[in-house]
């Protein structure tokens, strides 16, 4: 296996030219969550400069690649990049900035896509020493909730054939390039799209007796709600309700007929999420209700919580120390944020890491979704060598 690892090392080297013009490319024409027409085709024609058969329009614009080993029934190891980017206006002076107007790929997707392209071209090259199978899911509409993840499933993404595992990396800025982390068991939040219309009746602001003041009623309802967050059962793990936008389109003395409250749920028990899902219904309800007014209350109910396998999460920080050094390898805390990565991981065992990718020195620190986000490209030799020795160790050469 030493040897086996030396030559993804070296074969990693080679590709990183090749891969870091790839990663370029898709971050010059970045496309907007189900819109990855022109992405999803490039991905297609590199697979089948590789000679890597693949599926492309699962979910329109998503594609899965297979790669045979020896004996392609034995095990299936699944590899996941998302595809799709932000709508964030890029301020990088760099010559592949984006040259779509608006849109960038402010999270690190071309990196995951090129990066599993990296890792594909090695496994593809190395297929006749390893057993199994690696089905390649290049996947659309990660930042879009429901998420892609959820349709690609429900397409049959999972079968034919069914992962064993399945593993995903993502960037990591507070990482620097040529470290990873990763966290074992719960590891993201679920998340959901909270709205409020509170509804009253609007007028002068110096008549208070003619009106039922929705500003009011909302402010209430936007501190009652927060009582929601003591009320989880699961004591070692947080929830989390914030609201981001109030709006009230009055002014100095025109009072509105109504408010609209945009916010954002994050827990890690579905049963627990479920039940806030209807206190917040309740509080919000009852609350206009007795001032008078009313409170429609939507939920857009996203991702569930992202789950690591311990079995799973246990080889890959092997695997990890074994390529990287036990030094650039760390455990993670819990996250608030959400991926919906979590779809699969509730369904087949898996691992998704974090992929360090900052360097300091050239002042590449820049947080995700930030129009200066960038990366340290030398980190792609690591992710795609990283999950090429995973995905064979997990398969058994």
């Amino acid at each position: 296996m030493n040897n086996l690892k030396q030559k993804i090392k070296n074969l990693s080297a080679e590709y990183f030219p090749e891969i870091t013009a790839i990663r370029r490319h898709i971050h010059q024409y970045p496309e907007l969550s189900n819109q990855e027409y022109k992405t999803s085709d490039f991905i297609a024609s590199k697979l089948f400069e590789f000679g890597i058969p693949f599926e492309q329009g699962i979910f329109k614009t998503g594609i899965v690649g297979l790669i045979k080993g020896k004996n392609p029934g034995s095990k299936v190891v699944a590899l996941r990049a998302d595809i799709d980017a932000l709508p964030v206006k890029e301020k990088n002076d760099i010559e592949y900035k984006s040259k779509n107007e608006g849109i960038m790929h402010a999270c690190g997707h071309d990196v995951h896509t090129s990066s599993l392209l990296g890792t594909a071209k090695i496994l593809n090259k190395l297929k006749e020493h390893f057993e199994g199978t690696v089905k390649l899911i290049f996947q659309p509409a990660e930042e879009k909730i429901p998420g892609g993840a959820k349709f690609m499933i429900e397409e049959g993404v999972l079968e034919n054939p069914k992962p064993d595992i399945i593993i995903g990396q993502h960037v990591y800025p507070d990482l620097e390039a040529g470290k990873i982390g990763m966290k074992s068991g719960k590891y993201m939040a679920s998340t959901d799209e909270i709205t409020l219309i509170v509804k009253g009746r609007g007028g002068h602001a110096a008549m208070p007796d003619l009106i039922i003041n929705p500003v009011v009623i909302a402010s209430e309802i936007i501190i009652s709600l927060q009582q929601i967050i003591s009320l989880n059962p699961d004591k070692n793990t947080p929830t989390v309700l914030s609201f981001g936008r109030f709006i009230a389109n009055g002014t100095y003395n025109v009072i509105p007929d109504e408010v609209e409250i945009k916010g954002t749920f994050r827990a890690f028990n579905e049963k627990w999420r479920a039940e806030a899902h209807e206190q917040i219904k309740k509080i919000a309800k009852s609350i206009a209700e007795n001032a008078g007014g009313n409170c429609e209350v939507f939920i857009n109910k996203g991702y569930p919580f992202l789950v690591n396998d311990d079995v799973v999460t246990k080889n890959t920080f092997k695997s990890a120390v074994e390529y990287l050094g036990k030094e650039n390898v760390v455990d993670l805390d819990l996250r608030m944020t959400a991926e919906d990565f979590a779809y699969y991981s509730q369904l087949v065992p898996g691992c998704f890491y974090r992929l360090g990718t900052s360097n300091k020195t050239k002042g590449i620190t820049s947080n995700l979704h930030t129009p200066d986000f960038n990366v340290d490209e030398k980190s792609l030799e690591t992710g795609m060598g990283l999950m090429a020795w995973i995905a064979i160790n997990e398969l058994g050469a």
